[in-house]
């Protein structure tokens, strides 16, 4: 819990005490003060919320990015049986899409030759 949190929580329960004292007496002043109290402490307590939940997001991140990190070969050695086991059970699919990805990357790597620039005969 956010030191944020427990200030505005006792700002606000403060607040709360004081407007209410000011209903009691009748004097708008402090009833005035009372909330103005209550909101800034309502205000603080939502801050404090808000960098725990931050807080608390970043540390599952990390959590769990240093998961995936350790468990890097295991997921790498699943992988690798399960494009060898679909492989196997599609021998000429795996060879069509094999024959397709090369296919694009020629594509991709070759070079449409260069033309040379157009001649303008001006006749002037």
């Amino acid at each position: 819990m956010d030191k944020d949190r427990i200030a505005g929580a006792t700002k606000d329960f403060a607040g709360k005490v004081e407007g209410a004292a000011g209903d009691i007496a009748g004097d708008a002043k402090t009833q005035a003060s009372g909330r103005a109290k209550e909101a800034a402490g309502t205000m603080q307590n939502l801050y404090g919320q808000a960098k725990d939940a931050a807080r608390d997001a970043g540390e599952a991140a990390v959590n769990y990015a240093k998961d995936a990190y350790d468990n890097r070969g295991e997921v790498l050695r699943d992988g690798s049986k399960a494009m060898a086991r679909t492989v196997q059970d599609n021998p000429l699919g795996a060879l069509l899409v094999a024959g397709g990805i090369g296919f694009a990357l020629a594509l991709l790597m070759t070079r449409q030759p260069r033309r040379p620039p157009p001649r303008w005969r001006y006749y002037g």
